[in-house]
């Protein structure tokens, strides 16, 4: 395809994006099999219902943490490679900001989710087993809060392996083995959520050891060492960029996590286990956004505070066609085969698959914005950013308890598949406004044909003819892998894949 981008890529940074998204790619591809590894474990090992009060309380875990962590982790991001460019010795101050902060807010929600628990007990067997479940996620919460803030902080500071190797591989690939050993035992729903939890506190001794290495090598590289006295200054800064973040990353996770929650008190806790399950494929396929986001985030923070607009809207399309050619043919398959995987759960979990298969749509066109949220974030419009998580909570929300009753967990889908959409939207708008970085859309309606040609065609012919079997699954996958590379190889400038090209020959 001899075709000449739109606008052309800095092959700089494309080679910057290859090198640090090859270790996050590999750790978010282990991450996302040992999330679906997880999420079998439960189905099978629990059934539909015991599976489901595991995955409320996980929920519960999620939308309390991201208020525990107390937008410390995304401040981290945005603020440690500020000051180990420009001022090293205000490392150390900043890291007691983060911490003390973190720990305050954590260790007094993780008292009130122990506290409040007893509340969901109210229904049966069934729902004091959730009770006792999310007491128990509640103890660990202090724990993951500073765990994700340290592992946030390493990341900041350029240690993309370490924030691998802790919070995509190791932590995720320990859940599993602890959960499938204590369901084959015979094990209590309140046992399986306890194992869930406590690789927690030791993911983060590992962050704290390889934070300190981090730190005092960027001391020694900037001649200083610096003492743990903090400047009122870089404490107001800090506050004032996490507090909006608090409110946005809560309400972010509510809107990920809360239709879980409806579902079950809605529809009851076997709904809620197949919808889990429908939404945790989904989950599983954010392997290139993840991949992407982690080694940008802090890229986009330094760009912008250098005001180097030109690199940042080179740096963004060239992660957002990335995003799109790559994350499409995953949902690809998922919606076209969603009786399929659905099946891999058990026999029951096959009626979440209009759901999956909505859920996919939704993903895909949330993506052609590409990586905007992190656009977004590190120009420092923390607020905005909660503003857009109130109003997508609220149609969340809203649709939720309009849609469940009527269309069930199709209902619940369709609304988390709107909600993302109008996330993307409110931040490519405000990106657009404030920045000046703007979505390419003849490029990213390029790279949206590439996989919807390479992999969506043959996926549809083999359905029709053979049906939702495996077999034709993996034909699908085989054939649309085969030609999406094809493609991809032949028409690589025009897709902004030159970086990729040149970290393969080497």
């Amino acid at each position: 395809m001899p075709a000449t981008p739109i606008e052309a890529a800095n092959p700089q940074h494309s080679r910057e994006l290859a090198r640090g998204g090859a270790a996050s790619f590999v750790g978010a591809i282990i991450s996302a099999a040992m999330g679906f590894a997880l999420t079998v474990v439960l189905a099978r090992a629990l059934g539909d219902i015991g599976s489901g009060i595991v995955l409320q309380a996980i929920a519960v875990f999620t939308i309390v943490l991201s208020f525990a962590r107390s937008g410390m982790d995304s401040t981290a991001v945005w603020i440690m490679p500020r000051l180990a460019a420009s001022d090293a010795a205000q490392l150390r101050p900043a890291l007691r900001v983060l911490f003390t902060s973190t720990a305050i807010v954590s260790v007094v929600l993780g008292a009130g989710t122990v506290l409040l628990a007893p509340l969901f007990a109210t229904g049966g067997h069934a729902a004091a087993e959730l009770a006792q479940a999310v007491a128990i996620v509640g103890w660990f919460l202090p724990a993951g809060a500073l765990m994700l803030v340290g592992l946030s902080a390493t990341r900041g500071l350029g240690g993309v392996v370490p924030y691998v190797a802790v919070g995509s591989i190791a932590l995720p690939v320990s859940r599993p083995i602890i959960v499938a050993t204590i369901a084959g035992f015979g094990g209590s729903l309140a046992l399986v959520t306890l194992g869930w939890s406590i690789p927690l506190p030791l993911a983060l001794v590992a962050a704290i050891v390889v934070l300190v290495v981090q730190v005092r090598r960027h001391e020694r590289s900037a001649g200083v060492r610096g003492g743990w006295r903090v400047d009122p200054a870089l404490r107001r800064t800090i506050w004032g960029y996490s507090l909006p973040r608090v409110l946005s990353a809560g309400l972010e996770q509510s809107v990920l996590w809360l239709d879980v929650l409806l579902v079950g008190l809605i529809s009851g806790p076997a709904a809620a286990g197949i919808y889990g399950g429908a939404s945790r494929f989904v989950s599983a396929g954010l392997i290139i956004d993840t991949s992407l986001r982690v080694v940008i985030s802090p890229r986009f923070s330094t760009l912008l505070a250098g005001k180097l607009i030109g690199d940042v809207k080179s740096l963004y399309r060239t992660a957002a066609t990335w995003l799109v050619v790559f994350s499409t043919p995953i949902y690809i398959i998922l919606a076209a085969f969603a009786p399929v995987v659905l099946g891999w759960l058990g026999p029951d979990f096959t009626a979440g698959s209009a759901s999956l298969a909505i859920l996919s749509a939704g993903a895909i066109l949330t993506f052609t914005a590409g990586n905007i949220h992190s656009v977004l974030l590190m120009s420092g419009r923390s607020g905005w950013g909660a503003l857009n998580k109130a109003i997508v909570l609220g149609i969340n929300v809203v649709g939720n308890l309009a849609l469940i009753p009527i269309w069930g967990i199709d209902g619940a889908a369709l609304t988390w598949a709107v909600s993302m959409l109008v996330d993307a939207t409110l931040a490519a708008i405000e990106v657009k406004r404030f920045i000046g970085v703007g979505m390419d859309i003849r490029a990213i309606g390029y790279a949206l044909l590439v996989p919807l040609v390479t992999v969506g065609v043959p996926s549809l012919v083999l359905l029709l003819v053979i049906g939702p079997t495996l077999g034709s699954m993996i034909a699908s996958i085989v054939v649309g892998g085969v030609l999406l590379v094809a493609w991809c190889y032949l028409d690589r400038r025009r897709l902004r894949l030159d970086g990729l090209a040149l970290l393969a020959r080497r």
